[in-house]
């Protein structure tokens, strides 16, 4: 820091004194022992009430025991004082960030960069902080600003994946994931594996992306995101008994997870396994409500014939989603398949007097 640290007419043994008992609580900081820290810095505060180091030490340690709001007093009480202080301005923008706050955040960081624009660190940082408030534009060009600067930066690389892949750029995501993956191929991080696997699964090209969440498992063999990537690729590859094995895997380290129960239910109910299904459904119902396990035994209902059972659930449903058009498909066809071809109409008109179109429930309707 480059801050006077007190009063020019403090005596120069005081000044000594000062210095060493920062220096002090600074390697206490690093050493995470905080409690001692803040006793060095609290010292220094009785002596001098405005010193910056002393200000910034508390913020930083207010910040590594969790308190936030404690944190931000400290940075700002010093930037009253010392407003060009670099470590208190970036104490205090992380702050925000850790609060959500990324516009206060990022113009924080903007206020750095007036004094040191070539800092990657806070670049990527402003970056990441217009990506969480959805800012594509800033977002990319401070990425791309960096690139320049560093050409295989890898925050920036994965900030831009992560931007691409938020905005639903599933090819644009996966270049920079790809180029991530040939930068450091040895020690590949397990969430670069992940991501791209997952790019995979939202272009539909299912195949591709069983290699890269099967290398994840093998550094992380009980990941949640490799294994839920891997049953949902079979799934999508039609190989529902390859899918029921990470479904079912996932279940033995979460037996309460309600979205794998159902989706569990789902593969079992494809398979014909009918008493399975049901089994999984319930079971997420016993948790608590949930639509989809609602849904799944109305299904179940509906490819057994019971046409009267089925129609009673996805009416329920509509009464609590409205708008869900799947749920009208789904009732349509029950009354086509009980016969009754004007309520099947009258079901899928109902939906388009929403004002909602979709392609789905216009096939059906000019079908019928």
């Amino acid at each position: 820091m480059n801050n006077k640290t007190h009063e020019d007419n403090n005596a120069p043994s005081e000044q000594h004194r000062i210095s060493e008992i920062s220096k002090t609580g600074y390697h206490l900081l690093k050493e995470n022992r905080i409690d001692d820290a803040i006793d060095c810095f609290s010292k220094i505060l009785a002596l001098d009430e405005n010193n910056n180091y002393a200000l910034v030490g508390m913020g930083d340690a207010s910040r590594k025991q969790g308190q936030i709001r404690e944190a931000v007093n400290f940075y700002q009480r010093c930037l009253e004082h010392h407003p060009d202080n670099n470590y208190a301005l970036f104490g205090l923008a992380d702050c925000y960030k850790a609060m959500n706050q990324y516009q206060k955040a990022i113009e924080i960081w903007e206020q750095y960069l007036l004094h040191d624009d070539k800092n990657i660190t806070v670049l990527t940082r402003i970056a990441d902080a217009y990506r969480k408030v959805k800012d594509f534009s800033n977002s990319k060009l401070i990425y791309m600003r960096v690139l320049e600067m560093e050409d295989n930066n890898p925050y920036a690389i994965i900030g831009l994946g992560h931007l691409h892949y938020d905005f639903k750029e599933y090819k644009d995501a996966l270049f920079y994931w790809e180029k991530m993956m040939s930068i450091n191929s040895e020690n590949i991080d397990i969430r670069v594996l992940t991501s791209i696997g997952n790019c995979h699964r939202k272009l539909k090209t299912f195949s591709e992306g069983v290699p890269y969440f099967e290398s994840a498992l093998k550094k992380e063999p009980n990941n949640f995101y490799a294994l839920f990537g891997l049953a949902d690729c079979y799934r999508g590859m039609n190989r529902l008994e390859k899918s029921l094995e990470y479904w079912n895997r996932i279940l033995e380290q979460d037996p309460k997870n309600k979205m794998i129960l159902t989706r569990t239910g789902d593969a079992y109910r494809n398979l014909n396994e009918f008493e399975k299904a049901k089994d999984f459904y319930e079971r997420a119902l016993n948790i608590e409500f949930d639509t989809y396990a609602v849904m799944g035994l109305a299904m179940l209902s509906k490819v057994q014939g019971k046409f009267e059972e089925a129609i009673t659930s996805f009416k329920r449903l509509i009464q609590q989603d409205s708008r869900n058009y799947r749920l009208y498909s789904e009732l349509a066809d029950c009354y086509l398949k009980a016969g009754s071809r004007i309520k099947a109409v009258e079901t899928l008109e109902e939906f388009q007097k929403l004002g909602i179109k979709n392609p789905r429930i216009s096939e059906m309707l000019d079908s019928i």
